[in-house]
């Protein structure tokens, strides 16, 4: 397989439903798509990039995300995450992402993953459920 490249880009899209907004998340009278919702959109476009481009013992994990959240959207609408590989310093990955509703642009984002060895990373997981009291 091909190893992450600057340019690689992927989408993600999501159809706007009563679970996923603010008001479902304590957020009362916010009907409008949740901003952690949405995050898990522009993640996804991201994931979405990488499809075929890791080796089988490989994953991505999710580090930071730097996100705008512009404007609201209401159910019953589309949003559409697009995101671009922008920069790869070992296994840092780092995307530009964009969101929008149909309408108008509603998030842009900077998120950075990490490509990791999948036993590797779920050995430490179970080290540390192993130490959990």
């Amino acid at each position: 397989m091909s190893q992450p490249t600057p340019g690689l880009s992927g989408q993600s899209s999501k159809l706007v439903e009563t679970a996923d907004l603010a008001s479902a998340y304590g957020n009362p009278g916010a009907d409008v798509l949740s901003s952690m919702t949405l995050m898990t959109l522009l993640e996804g476009s991201c994931l979405a990039a990488l499809e075929g481009h890791l080796d089988q013992g490989q994953m991505t994990v999710g580090a930071r995300m730097e996100m705008d959240h512009m404007a609201p959207t209401p159910p019953g609408l589309t949003v559409t995450a697009t995101a671009e590989l922008s920069e790869v310093k070992g296994p840092k990955l780092v995307f530009s992402v964009s969101a929008h509703d149909g309408v108008e642009q509603v998030a842009k984002a900077v998120h950075v993953r990490y490509v990791v060895d999948k036993d590797r990373f779920f050995k430490g997981v179970e080290q540390k459920v192993a130490k959990r009291s």
